[in-house]
């Protein structure tokens, strides 16, 4: 997202880091299919593929979260350089480095996205087995 200050753009390079336990209370509270947990019959298939997707999730939000830490705060640097300013040697490998980290960010963020869908239905059989 570009956003004016003192007449230059900035430019947001990365997602937020994601919060766990924000991530895994949003997969534990959607709904499946507009119908209630006490409608439907679950079967052990059902709870296994429930739990290798939060399994899932949570694998991806600390992938996700590394990613980010080794990307490190580029953004500035990456502004410079966008500026036409020259950068030094050491900032230079920071950028090289931060760069290739983005790419396995950006890979990472979309798996995140894939994996939180596919938890959603956990939600609801969760909140049905927490009401039995």
């Amino acid at each position: 997202m570009a956003q004016p200050k003192d007449n230059k753009a900035v430019i947001s390079l990365a997602p937020e880091p994601v919060n766990t336990a924000k991530a895994v209370e949003t997969a534990l509270t959607s709904t499946m299919n507009d119908q209630t947990i006490d409608d439907q019959t679950i079967d052990d298939q059902t709870i296994d593929d429930t739990f290798a997707a939060l399994k899932t999730l949570l694998s991806t939000v600390e992938k996700l979260q590394k990613a980010r830490q080794s990307v490190g705060d580029i953004k500035p640097l990456l502004i410079r350089l966008l500026d036409g300013e020259m950068v030094s040697g050491e900032e230079l490998e920071q950028l090289k480095t931060g760069i290739n980290g983005l790419g396995k960010l950006v890979k990472f963020y979309g798996d995140y996205q894939d994996a939180l869908a596919k938890a959603q239905p956990a939600r609801e059989l969760l909140d049905g087995m927490l009401k039995a």
